[in-house]
Parts: structure tokens; sequence; C-alpha cells
């Protein structure tokens, strides 16, 4: 008597980039072709759907201060259609492995038996570097760079004198509901005059960014109409960015 075994199907964390699906990879391309079921972030461009053509597509949205699907049951949803042998792309907006949960999704997935692959994206804070074509480890200016986010686990804010005090350039994320209170921390430590920049929606066709310094950033984001999402980039690696600073972004000036 033949027995019928089932295949258990493997989950894959796509990062989708900041928006621009020209930034996908090439395995990200793969991946996409080969999917069963699509689970889309919020950030992510939809278009992303027409790269996987045989895919259900479910939309699985989380965004701070908004209505959002809880994290327990997208990885529920992951292992179910894993259990029934279904190849699962889970696309999250920038990288995947940045401020994206993708170390509770690894645990949970590996703990129930399904194997996991990852396949790296652009982040937010590398699309907005390339827009302000300026080096965020600029050689005599910043000796390394900084991935923070402004919001901890338990609502508080991280130590930003001890991250300014690091001398390296800060990528912040998820900090426009914050901005005022981050700058002022920031501001205990660097100079008033410190280079810094807020873009939203980095990399893409909608791109608005802000050049400015520390004590004026929360002022002329706000005035410009900035909201999420945005990364705030801060530091002396964007005091070359500041010379093109009266130059609309090329996409948001092709726009209108």
């Amino acid at each position: 008597m033949n027995k019928t075994f089932k295949t258990v199907g493997r989950v894959t964390l796509l990062g989708a980039g900041p928006g621009d699906l020209e930034l996908l990879t090439l395995k990200a391309a793969r991946s996409l072709a080969a999917a069963d079921v699509l689970l889309l972030d919020d950030l992510v461009d939809p278009a992303i759907a027409e790269l996987a053509p045989r895919a259900r597509v479910v939309r699985v949205g989380k965004r701070g201060g908004c209505k959002s699907t809880p994290q327990d049951f997208i990885q529920r949803l992951m292992r179910r259609y894993a259990q029934r042998g279904e190849q699962v792309v889970r696309a999250k907006g920038g990288e995947a492995l940045l401020f994206g949960r993708a170390g509770e999704e690894i645990a949970y997935l590996r703990a129930h038996g399904i194997e996991v692959d990852i396949v790296n994206g652009v982040s937010a804070a590398f699309a907005a570097a390339a827009s302000l074509r300026v080096s965020l480890t600029q050689r005599g200016l910043s000796h390394g760079l900084t991935l923070a986010t402004a919001h901890l686990q338990d609502g508080s804010e991280p130590d930003w004198r001890a991250l300014a005090a690091a001398g390296t350039t800060l990528a912040i994320y998820m900090g426009m509901s914050r901005i005022d209170s981050l700058c002022a921390a920031l501001a205990d430590c660097l100079s008033a005059d410190t280079p810094a920049a807020a873009v939203q929606w980095a990399g893409t066709e909608r791109e608005a960014r802000v050049l400015s310094c520390l004590d004026r950033l929360a002022d002329d984001a706000r005035a410009a109409g900035l909201g999420s999402p945005a990364v705030l980039l801060i530091g002396e690696a964007l005091r070359d960015a500041a010379l093109e600073s009266t130059a609309p972004p090329a996409r948001a000036a092709a726009n209108g």
C-alpha cells in the first residue's frame, strides 16, 4: 500500500525595498514568480503582485498609529499556508530583517517545522541617501552608520544621548511622530547646525524631502507637510547634501 506524504511548504521573508519595484533583486523576482501565496505589507507597492502571477494575494497591513493586522494572525497565516504545502512569500517594506519583526516570525515558523528563506531588500535609509546623493559613511565625516527606531517595545524612546555620542550618521525610522522630542534630545549632544534630513517615501515617485539642520528639522518637516513613512538622517555626512537643498527632488518636480 502506497502512502502519500504531504510536503510542507516554505516561507520566504522578502524585503520589497522602499517602494520602487525596480530596486527588487533578481532573487526577489524568482521568489515571487514561484509563490503560491503573497502576504503584502501596507508599505509594499501592490503592483508587486504582477510578479507573482499564480499567487493568492493577502493584505496584512501593519502601520504605526493605524489599524493593523495582528502579528500573531500573520504568523498563523504563514504557518497554515506552508503546512498545506504552499510556497509563501511575506513581502515587507524595505529590508526584511530591519524593524519588521522578522526575528519573531523566523522563530515561530522554525518552532513549527517550517523552513524560512530570507531575501534582502533596499532599506529606506539607503534609498534616501541615494536620492540625496550622499555617502552615509563619508570618510572624514562619519566612521559608521547607526540604524535606530524611535519607538522601543515598551513605548519609550532610545537613549538618544548615547546614540549621538557614537559619532556616526543616524538613520532614524518611525520617528515622525516624535520628531520634536528626538531632535531636542539629540541637540543636547550635537551642534544645532548638524545637517539633518527627512525623506518621505524615499526612492519612489511620491518622494518628498527636507534638508535642514538639527534645530530646525522638526519645524521644516512640518512646514513641508511631511509625515510617515519617512526616515530621518542626521550627521555631518549630510553636509554636502545641503548644497542641493534648494533643488526639488527630480521625481517630485516631474509630478508637479
